[in-house]
């Protein structure tokens, strides 16, 4: 029988009567076909209050004690929930992720899923029980607890998806789905009905917080189609999928969306002496801290000093800063950190064959008073740094230019057969 994969974030767990509502859309499933597995976060708040307590006893940094507690988060969301279907009439039992076998790297605090066993697991849906399994952890080559870091429920859920065979994974969550742009910031964005993984993929890691990159990439390598859904409504929500297209390849929208993160540093690295390369290093250090830079701009062979620049995440500045500054000051060099900025992009499919986008993009934002700096194209993404303070106004404006708030003709997609698009 397939099997059905629900992944359940922690806004739909933060208090008992959404665990509640989860629990009964879960049993409508079951009922349905009883073999579902779900995975739960953190209830909404848990995780900041265990790190407010580890931070309290003067712990900083990842560790393996700070991802033993944090992993409590998540099963006390597992028993939670399985208390919740069992008093239902529902049979279900709960698994940590030791417990279900999700095995990962040893990197405390930002682990890769590197295999699941699932036997477990297997065991209980065959026996026609809910299996509720602990997002976010698993266990590294010592047997100790590790950590997902970003989005590590959404991994969690599509990687056992991959390894269960099932053909959908279901994310809930308190929006109806993946939208034209960040409906907080602006109330005209439009849910699709359906995302290329690929798009998703730039769309997560520009700043769109639905789903993270690492899960799409997954689901994408594995196969697995992605629903994005509202747990509080009956909305068919967001298909995350390749999808057969009648329309011609360039008579589509090129542009899909507009996405935003102020989770952003700009990064200066220079040195006088420009005989020295420091960009191995500075990557070096990038690397060994897991940190993801983007935007990157350097001086050239024949100039006469070395300056690089690039974008990181606001939040991982302190963790580079250090080693950043003692690379740089050992060629008589330093670095800035400017966090006063904003990272705005228009993502979608063949920009790069389009050259007026970028121009339209530029153009709107100037014509809007909007200063920018650093621009990067790609075939996906056009990004541009604009000011913190104007990153909801670049939003806004780029929105509208691209004429996002209207959906194309024949943008839907119907549910797969033996689906239904309100479950």
């Amino acid at each position: 029988m397939a099997v059905l994969v629900q992944k359940y974030g922690g806004t739909s767990l933060q208090t008992l009567d959404r665990v509640r509502r989860a629990a009964l859309r879960i049993e409508a499933a079951w009922r349905r076909s009883p073999s579902v597995a779900v995975v739960v976060s953190a209830r909404g708040g848990r995780t900041d209050e265990l790190l407010r307590l580890a931070a309290d006893v003067g712990a900083s940094g990842q560790s393996r004690e700070l991802d033993q507690l944090l992993a409590v988060g998540e099963g006390e969301s597992a028993a939670l929930m399985a208390l919740t279907l069992n008093a239902m009439g529902v049979p279900a039992v709960s698994f940590t992720g030791r417990q279900a076998g999700i095995r990962t790297t040893d990197r405390h605090g930002d682990a890769l899923v590197s295999g699941i066993g699932a036997e477990r697991v297997r065991a209980a849906l065959a026996a026609g029980q809910v299996a509720v399994v602990t997002g976010f952890q698993g266990v590294d080559r010592a047997g100790d607890v590790a950590t997902l870091g970003r989005g590590g429920s959404d991994t969690s859920a599509v990687a056992l998806a991959a390894r269960l065979r099932a053909a959908t994974c279901e994310i809930y969550t308190d929006v109806d789905g993946v939208f034209t742009a960040d409906p907080r910031v602006l109330p005209a964005a439009r849910c699709l009905p359906w995302v290329d993984p690929g798009v998703m993929a730039e769309m997560a890691f520009a700043g769109a917080r639905v789903l993270h990159t690492r899960c799409i990439e997954l689901a994408a390598m594995e196969g697995v189609e992605v629903r994005v859904r509202n747990v509080s409504s009956q909305a068919p929500g967001t298909t995350v999928a390749e999808r057969q297209d009648d329309r011609p390849l360039e008579t589509r929208r090129a542009v899909v969306a507009v996405t935003h993160d102020t989770d952003v540093a700009r990064v200066l690295v220079h040195c006088r002496d420009s005989r020295r390369d420091l960009a191995p290093d500075v990557f070096d250090v990038m690397a060994a801290r897991g940190t993801v830079v983007d935007l990157v701009a350097r001086s050239g062979p024949y100039e006469n000093e070395f300056r690089m620049g690039f974008t990181i995440r606001r939040s991982e500045a302190d963790r580079v800063r250090e080693a950043l500054h003692e690379v740089a000051a050992s060629f008589g060099g330093g670095v800035h950190f400017d966090t006063d900025v904003g990272k705005v992009s228009v993502v979608g499919m063949g920009l790069l064959s389009r050259p007026e986008y970028a121009a339209r993009l530029m153009g709107a934002l100037a014509a809007a008073g909007i200063p920018t700096s650093w621009i990067s194209t790609s075939q996906m993404r056009l990004s541009v740094i604009v000011p913190r303070e104007r990153t909801a106004d670049a939003v806004e404006t780029l929105h509208r230019e691209f004429s996002l708030a209207a959906a194309p003709p024949g943008d839907a997609v119907p549910p797969a057969p033996g689906r239904s698009a309100t479950v």
